[in-house]
């Protein structure tokens, strides 16, 4: 796998698929996008393929990664929708964005993708000290027409400190603030004032995690048009699942005021 010149990682291959899982347009009722998720090349699970990566190995697996998505979503047919690609990049593998980007564009344009369809979620599970770098990433990437989505927020790094220094297109709410949020006064509270916030900064909010028609109805109620979750479909292996929308279908209708 080829890397950009200033990366030094040793050249490894992981043995890992992706799978997929929609975010669905509550507005619209269609797939805004499909998020892809690591997996191990039998189906196991994302901690069991991280578990492997190492400080060494971080630059080949993050673009491994990228390819195993792009390649993966463009065989399971996403270019017969009109759904964006999302995926997620560490960004302490990316030294320079502009050459660590090129195997990316290279891999979508190979299979045919519009680079506008990508969107890449800023992940990370460790403290990230360089936020100049994680901006200049960002910037960097909406530079070349990507979108960018804050990933987890609400959870761990992922929060009001990051956003004060980084405002990425989306933001992904973590599934610990959706969880139960519909009997929850302090979900509901803190997540009505992430969505003003957000809305102020024009960045838009998408709810993860979702596993109950309660907890959507009330996300909806509070504005919230992009979802995910059980709820709607589980990640498939190596296939694009279909969206099972739940009855009633209240929700689908427009927020209330």
């Amino acid at each position: 796998m080829a890397g950009c010149s200033q990366c030094k990682s040793p050249q490894h291959e992981f043995a890992i698929a992706m799978a997929f899982q929609p975010i669905v347009d509550c507005e619209t009722g269609a797939v805004f996008a499909y998020e892809a998720l690591v997996r191990g090349e039998n189906g196991e699970s994302a901690a069991w393929v991280l578990s492997q990566v190492t400080d060494e190995t971080r630059y080949a697996f993050d673009q491994q990664c990228r390819v195993t998505a792009i390649e993966g979503a463009v065989k399971a047919g996403i270019l017969e929708t009109d759904a964006r690609l999302s995926i997620n990049f560490l960004p302490n593998a990316v030294y320079s964005p502009l050459a660590c980007i090129q195997l990316t564009l290279a891999t979508a344009r190979a299979c045919d993708l519009p680079t506008d369809r990508l969107l890449f979620e800023l992940t990370e599970n460790e403290r990230m000290d360089d936020t100049e770098h994680v901006r200049n990433i960002v910037e960097s990437y909406k530079s070349m027409g990507f979108s960018t989505a804050i990933d987890d927020f609400g959870a761990g790094h992922a929060g009001l400190g990051l956003l004060a220094k980084i405002q990425t297109d989306y933001l992904k709410l973590d599934m610990e603030l959706i969880r139960a949020i519909d009997t929850s006064v302090s979900r509901r509270v803190i997540v009505e004032g992430i969505v003003r916030i957000a809305e102020r900064l024009g960045i838009t909010v998408i709810a993860e995690g979702i596993e109950t028609v309660e907890e959507w109805t009330t996300l909806r109620l509070l504005g919230i048009r992009y979802c995910q979750g059980y709820l709607f479909a589980k990640p498939g292996l190596r296939t694009l699942p279909q969206v099972d929308w739940p009855t009633p279908l209240e929700p689908l209708k427009s927020a209330a005021a």
